[in-house]
């Protein structure tokens, strides 16, 4: 493993689920940190990692951030606050704290008043993701080409806001920074409404009393199962997203809302110009996420069709 340049000497990964253990796979793979402290609650994660070798120290209790000058935070946004109050007589001065929540203002509200002065806080969200879970569901690549939004607030240390940034660019994601407000808009949008509306899609088709369910599994077309995906997602996760970012979430539905009235009106009257107009829009939007490679031509709603990395009871390799 090159280590000439970390970005950290030792990086604290708290939750080794899909996104903290390929945090931990990345950091391995490219030399990003010295040393790696795995921290997670469940037994059982921990089993895990330390069979799969994805980090050099492997413990249930906070503590485990005592001397670690990144800490990452990789469990729910519902949990965030709780976290950083049991982590926060451990960290040591000076240590950037970072997260990875698809949510910001109630992040950096949760956090922040429970860090010690000279520890700095610098928010970050990876939109990258699959419908899987778990430490065996990780892949070192996951973050290469995406996006990485850095949401510091007002006044944090423009050198650890630096260290976040060379660390996402180190794991090959492309990094932007915006204020939290702002991304929580944007995502609620882009991200967390297309949630909504996949889980209330599939859940609609499994409650059509004309519908059997083995007849919607059967005969699915492609655009149910890119909505069955995302369904798929951890919904302790998306709970927690949805109740945290519900301003935003409440008002870009509200928008959606209109818009699917007017779009019911079109069928029921048979404007057909309406139709064409809006579909010619949305494919120009389609192609201009290619265009920024984003996505493939081919539709998966940002999720890898490459599965996983199998999992073996064997040490990642570059250790």
């Amino acid at each position: 493993m090159p280590e000439a340049n970390p970005v950290c000497e030792r990086l604290a990964i708290v939750g080794l689920g899909l996104i903290g253990s390929s945090i931990a796979r990345g950091a391995r793979q490219y030399g990003l940190a010295r040393s790696i402290v795995a921290i997670d609650r469940d037994p059982a994660v921990i089993e895990r990692v330390q069979a799969l070798g994805l980090a050099d120290e492997a413990t249930g209790e906070a503590e485990g951030v005592a001397g670690a000058d990144l800490v990452i935070l990789c469990v729910p946004v519902g949990a965030v606050g709780a976290v950083a109050e049991a982590m926060a007589p451990h960290l040591k001065p000076g240590a950037i704290v970072s997260d990875v929540g698809s949510v910001k203002a109630s992040v950096v509200a949760a956090v922040s008043p429970h860090l010690p002065e000279g520890v700095h806080f610098v928010p970050a969200h990876p939109v990258a993701g699959t419908e899987y879970s778990g430490p065996d569901a990780g892949f070192s690549t996951l973050f290469s080409g995406r996006w990485c939004i850095l949401t510091p607030p007002e006044g944090t240390d423009k050198a650890a806001t630096a260290r976040v940034q060379a660390f996402w660019e180190g794991l090959g994601a492309i990094v932007e920074s915006m204020t939290p407000e702002h991304h929580d808009l944007v995502l609620a949008i882009t991200s967390h409404v297309p949630h909504l509306i996949a889980y209330n899609i599939v859940g609609t088709a499994a409650d059509l009393e004309a519908v059997t369910q083995s007849e919607v599994i059967k005969f699915s077309a492609g655009g149910f199962r890119d909505f069955t995906r995302i369904a798929a997602s951890d919904p302790t996760m998306w709970r927690d997203v949805f109740l945290t970012n519900k301003d935003a979430v409440l008002e870009m539905l509200g928008r959606f809302n209109e818009d699917l009235a007017a779009l019911a009106r079109a069928i029921r009257w048979g404007d057909g110009d309406a139709l064409f107009d809006l579909f010619t829009r949305t494919r120009a939007i389609r192609r201009g996420i290619v265009a920024l490679g984003q996505e493939t031509a081919e539709a998966d709603f940002g999720r890898s069709r490459t599965p996983p990395e199998p999992a073996k009871d064997e040490p990642v390799s570059g250790r």
